[in-house]
């Protein structure tokens, strides 16, 4: 697939989310993250927060024509960004593992169901995504008047199986988010008419705020997978029209933004609704079986 030149605003559109969202949430997340005691989720957050920044300076590196970059360094470039989106997509599916797991009370048949799906799903894309880096390389080339590098396969008649095996991994990634915010709304909804009944308030706000960040973070997978399903056509892998460029360079954004934003903000979000709780009334204690059962410690030594 060739690199148009409009792509560097969208990659510079991505990469300035980044850095913003990074900018106004460090305070929370110093006090919320660096300051409790570490654990998976931690580790969890702290890696998909900082790959965001040099995923982006990588971006921006392969798709700006004037920055002067070896052929053979930005061919290593594509392909690590590659691996970046398996490895947090992987990381990723394990935050979303642990939420359910505390929404379902620890309920050892859901986390058994999960971890299966989501060890077939995501093995399945890895073996993809390597078949799809070996058969790509990288090509110097003058397009639309500018020095630039494209990716493709390595013989002609390979053209056309690179939009399949991208539609591939977005089809299986599908079959793991689908399943994931229907167990969450469901048990949310469950919940909700228990909570009302017996009129816990607290408890049904931290479910709300729970299904607010997972639907804010499966509508940007569900835009960029509508993009990605459509690679599988030819046409419009190929086609260079403003209307396929302009859906390229928006799917390039909401997958950034949806690692590397509301990913890290389905951790964010609980831990600042926690921590409201816990200095705003004296019904910490209802919390521990709903949201991350991390033994986090918050100042007035509540385990979250």
């Amino acid at each position: 697939a060739h690199t148009h030149p409009s792509n560097i605003y969208w990659t510079f559109a991505a990469s300035v989310v980044v850095v913003y969202d990074w900018v106004i949430t460090l305070g929370q997340e110093i006090e919320l993250i660096w300051r409790q005691r570490w654990s998976l989720i931690t580790v969890l957050y702290l890696a998909i927060r900082y790959i965001g920044i040099p995923y982006s300076v990588m971006s921006i590196l392969i798709n700006t024509p004037f920055v002067s970059v070896k052929s053979a360094v930005r061919i290593n470039m594509f392909y690590a960004l590659n691996g970046t989106n398996v490895i947090v997509t992987a990381m990723l599916g394990v935050i979303m593992i642990v939420r359910l797991y505390a929404m379902y009370q620890r309920s050892r048949m859901i986390l058994v169901f999960l971890v299966v799906v989501f060890l077939a799903v995501n093995i399945a894309c890895g073996v993809i995504t390597i078949i799809g880096l070996m058969d790509t390389v990288g090509e110097e080339m003058i397009l639309y008047g500018t020095y630039m590098c494209a990716y493709g396969p390595r013989t002609s008649s390979e053209g056309d199986i690179v939009p399949l095996l991208t539609s591939i991994i977005w089809v299986l990634n599908t079959v793991w988010e689908v399943p994931a915010l229907c167990l969450a709304v469901w048990i949310a909804v469950k919940h909700f008419r228990d909570l009302r009944r017996l009129g816990q308030s607290t408890i049904e706000d931290c479910f709300r705020a729970l299904i607010k960040s997972h639907v804010l973070y499966f509508a940007s997978f569900a835009g960029v997978s509508c993009v990605q399903l459509a690679y599988v056509f030819p046409a419009f892998f190929h086609s260079q029209s403003t209307g396929s460029l302009t859906l390229s360079g928006a799917c390039e954004v909401l997958l950034v933004v949806q690692m590397f934003v509301l990913g890290p903000h389905l951790i964010l979000s609980v831990r600042e609704f926690n921590a409201k709780l816990v200095t705003d009334s004296d019904e910490e204690t209802t919390m521990a079986s709903i949201v991350f059962q991390e033994n986090v410690r918050v100042p007035t030594s509540s385990t979250v």
